[in-house]
């Protein structure tokens, strides 16, 4: 073994010793494995929220009773009609900043502001995108309010997740006997499974700030992966509760039934699932794999299980993939196209000046939006708000109707009832491009080598609904897989994020998304090493910037294999080390200054004693999260370890 210290910047902090490798292949330090047992479960009731793009909720189930999983109760406000499961991912602020209301109360009360008054409060729609979207995220990322008002990012999601803890700890204290500890609930959160670590870090410190857990009692907490979660829940499926379009065309009859069916199973707000795995999996054969398509609002996630027979446990086969190619997409193309013929100057104008009566409109969009079928032989109507006609007109010195006229958009009609006519075409061109990445995405996914006979294709998360994309999937992938969509297709996450919580082990094998490690002194050798890496040390030569990899970019990993590595502090009275920790989307990297190489996180070890004493820290990288711990070797004492990949 490569006698190896800490990288140049670091090189006064520590000195690294001995590794212990995960396996990188045939030819690497054996496996260190400690699969841990099933445990008991501690905790006396689960609560999951799913936090969308579009629309949030949460459900729970007590562990006295895991087969049954409980909705939460209908939302104040909602649209009249529907139980409505789930609530839209909106958040309005006071003009002082302080927390007004969250969903459909926030959405109402907006709306019916005057619309002076509108212009001083902060309202906030699909902000999760933000964070998504954000590539250097820390906890002073800003989000923009309506009004162009900017508030910290970390504090809008506290405030909707401290809505949800209060909401579900009401509901909680109606329906149990006993009264609950905050320590007895185990709280799951759902995020995509492309965000990278820093997005997940700043969903936990959300949480923590938001009071769901306090910052000591981390497993508290658990971050869901909603491709996972899904495929959690999918493989307790029965064949009555989904819709196979492999064996039926898709028309607006087959979608009716499911929106009736779905209609149906929401006046029940107890889900009960199976014990073992469902009926639909009975026809799968050791080894089988299944794609699960996670379409949300936001992104579309794509992740590939094999279930593990007998025992029913879930193998990721390919790292989780995926996109900004969520419903949103059509809502962007829908404000593209009104930017086209009114002007991007008015529309941009009308948003800032007219808040409330923008957003009036990209709710009736989104009403419409969701009615959108191929095939549809009239138009779809958009109620235009009556200030949107009327500010055009003191604004332009023209009618809306002449707008439409002079754009050359025949596509678009104008009613005299205030309504732009949307034909069929309109409808396709506004639903395309977003359709043609997520079918594109799909089967390149389709495509690898290591996911190559795919025998199920699962549709969920809220998109799925649209037949729009569900025609889409058929039409380009119906013969190489069965197509299957849950009826409950939005609640799919949800429910499998409590199943999660309450057995975080059934998924027994992850990807690595990026290769992770460390820059190291290597002893310098002449032929193999660059010449300006070179560094004389107290007359030994080196080579720095070496990257000592901890795992490897689409590896393997168990739940329970670990990274060791030991740090010794290099120099009397040093109470930390700080260690630098690069990841690389690829795995053909030699040093951290290679192209691609960059600098992630950071790993904290607090010293116990101001001795140079060695320190073994040791690495997770099969959960959801990467964890670190350590213990002073000497009195095998815990050392306080973190870290962090928000502080860049």
């Amino acid at each position: 073994m490569n006698e190896h210290r800490g990288d140049c910047e670091e090189l006064l902090s520590y000195q690294c010793h001995a590794q212990i490798c995960l396996s990188l292949g045939p030819c690497s330090a054996p496996q260190q494995v400690e699969v841990r047992p099933r445990m008991a479960c501690p905790f006396t009731v689960v609560v999951a929220i799913d936090f969308g793009t579009t629309s949030s909720g949460y459900a729970f189930s007590f562990t006295q009773d895991s087969e049954a999983i409980h909705m939460m109760k209908r939302w104040e406000g909602g649209d009249p009609g529907v139980a409505n499961q789930k609530s839209p991912t909106c958040l309005l602020l006071a003009p002082d900043l302080r927390f007004h209301s969250f969903g459909f109360a926030a959405r109402d009360f907006y709306h019916d502001l005057d619309p002076e008054e509108a212009q001083h409060w902060l309202y906030f729609d699909k902000f999760k995108m933000k964070i998504h979207s954000t590539s250097d995220l820390t906890m002073e990322t800003e989000l923009e309010a309506v009004n162009g008002r900017r508030v910290r990012a970390i504090e809008v999601f506290a405030h909707a997740l401290r809505f949800f803890r209060e909401h579900a700890l009401k509901e909680l204290k109606d329906q149990s006997s006993s009264v609950l500890e905050g320590e007895e609930i185990r709280w799951v959160i759902t995020v995509p499974a492309v965000w990278r670590q820093p997005a997940k870090q700043f969903m936990r410190e959300a949480a923590y700030l938001a009071g769901l857990v306090p910052p000591d009692c981390p497993e508290q907490l658990l971050i869901a992966l909603e491709p996972e979660a899904a495929s959690i829940y999918c493989r307790k499926l029965r064949l009555h509760q989904v819709i196979d379009l492999s064996l039926q065309p898709v028309t607006n009859v087959t979608v009716g039934e499911a929106r009736e069916q779905l209609r149906r199973s929401r006046h029940s707000r107890t889900f009960l699932v199976e014990s073992g795995t469902g009926e639909l999996w009975s026809e799968l054969q050791t080894g089988d794999r299944y794609i699960v398509a996670d379409c949300g609002g936001g992104t579309v996630d794509l992740t590939v299980h094999q279930i593990e027979q007998p025992q029913g446990t879930l193998k990721e086969l390919y790292k989780a993939s995926g996109g900004p190619y969520g419903a949103v997409g059509v809502d962007l193309a829908f404000e593209a196209m009104l930017c086209q013929i009114f002007g991007d100057d008015f529309i941009q104008s009308f948003k800032a000046k007219r808040p409330a009566a923008w957003v009036d409109l990209t709710i009736a969009f989104e009403a419409r939006k969701r009615t959108a079928a191929p095939g549809r032989a009239n138009a779809l109507n958009i109620s235009l708000p009556f200030s949107f006609i009327d500010y055009y007109k003191r604004h332009r010195g023209q009618s809306v109707e002449a707008a439409l006229r002079r754009s050359n958009m025949n596509i678009v009609k104008w009613s005299s009832q205030g309504m732009l006519r949307l034909t069929q075409e309109a409808m396709n061109e506004l639903f395309q491009p977003t359709i043609i990445n997520i079918v594109k995405h799909i089967e390149e996914l389709m495509a690898k080598p290591e996911v190559r006979g795919v025998r199920f294709l699962f549709l969920v998360g809220g998109f799925a609904e649209s037949p729009m994309l569900q025609k889409a999937v058929q039409r380009a992938l119906g013969r190489t897989c069965r197509i299957i969509i849950p009826h409950d297709v939005g609640l799919t996450i949800l429910k499998g994020a409590v199943l999660f919580g309450l057995d975080p082990t059934v998924v027994r094998v992850r990807r690595c998304p990026l290769t992770y490690g460390v820059g190291v002194l290597n002893r310098f050798v002449e032929g193999r090493h660059p010449r300006e890496k070179l560094l004389i040390k107290e007359g030994r030569e080196w080579c720095t910037d070496i990257l000592d990899r901890f795992v490897a970019v689409d590896q393997s990993v168990a739940l329970g294999e670990v990274v060791r590595r030991s740090y010794t502090p290099a120099r009397l009275g040093q109470r930390k080390i700080i260690i630098n920790i690069y990841c690389s989307m690829t795995d053909d990297v030699t040093y951290i200054s290679d192209p691609g190489v960059r600098k992630c996180g950071t790993v904290t070890l607090d010293l116990p004693e101001p001795l140079p004493r060695e320190i073994r820290a040791t690495m997770q990288f099969g959960d959801t999260e990467i964890k670190v711990t350590a213990v002073d070797v000497m009195s095998n004492r815990s050392v306080r370890a973190s870290i962090d990949f928000l502080s860049n």
